[in-house]
């Protein structure tokens, strides 16, 4: 799944439980690190990256706060 695309939406974030929330989060990480790293050194291409992989983070630490504070669920787990 690409970060920071329209593909990460909230409805689909719901369905991920948080072990993969956790590992979207750091890949988003990684990408917004690459993003300014490019940024500094005048190689991004596209600025408007920079702002969807920023939204992209702001909702998992929201999905993974309402979960904490019992405000949404976690999918249950198939077994």
């Amino acid at each position: 799944m690409a970060v920071g695309s329209k593909d990460l939406q909230t409805s689909e974030l719901d369905g991920f439980d948080n072990d993969r929330l956790a590992a979207e989060l750091k890949k988003a990480k990684d990408e917004l690190f690459h993003l300014r790293f490019a940024a500094a050194t005048r190689q991004l291409e596209s600025h408007g990256r920079l702002k969807e992989v920023r939204r992209d983070i702001a909702r998992i630490y929201t999905i993974l706060r309402e979960r904490e504070l019992g405000i949404r669920t976690a999918p249950e787990s198939v077994k």
